[in-house]
């Protein structure tokens, strides 16, 4: 499972805000956990889920650097001004951990401490 969350934007974006969520459980998009969805940005995501969902390799990809290799980086095909009136949104992406996807449907029933002990990314 992929939680893809809208980092940035550059200019304009009439779909996403700064926070946006979008979660992706191979290979359907989960409406439920997403806040927005934008044809322009699904092309270049829906492009590596597949590949980082299966197999967690951002850096080997080019998507971050070794001193964050739990995130992936991407951005949609937008260019924004001057050549449109939109923007570019980058989007940050993890990897949930099915352990992480059940902590966090039952975050509600555990003690904070006892949530943040045992989060993590992958």
């Amino acid at each position: 499972m992929l939680e893809i969350v809208v980092h940035e934007i550059k200019g304009y974006c009439p779909v996403y805000n700064v926070g946006d969520r979008i979660t992706i459980d191979d290979p359907e998009i989960v409406l439920e956990k997403t806040d927005a969805l934008c044809t322009h940005a699904l092309s270049t995501l829906l492009h590596y889920a597949l590949i980082l969902e299966h197999d967690w390799c951002p850096v080997k990809l080019g998507l971050t650097t070794e001193e964050d290799e739990e995130h992936a980086y991407m951005q949609c095909v937008d260019p924004g001004k001057p050549y449109t009136e939109g923007g570019t949104v980058i989007f940050k992406c993890h990897k949930i951990t099915r352990l992480t996807q059940t902590l966090f449907l039952k975050k509600k029933a555990l003690p904070k401490k006892a949530y943040a002990t045992n989060f993590m990314k992958v």
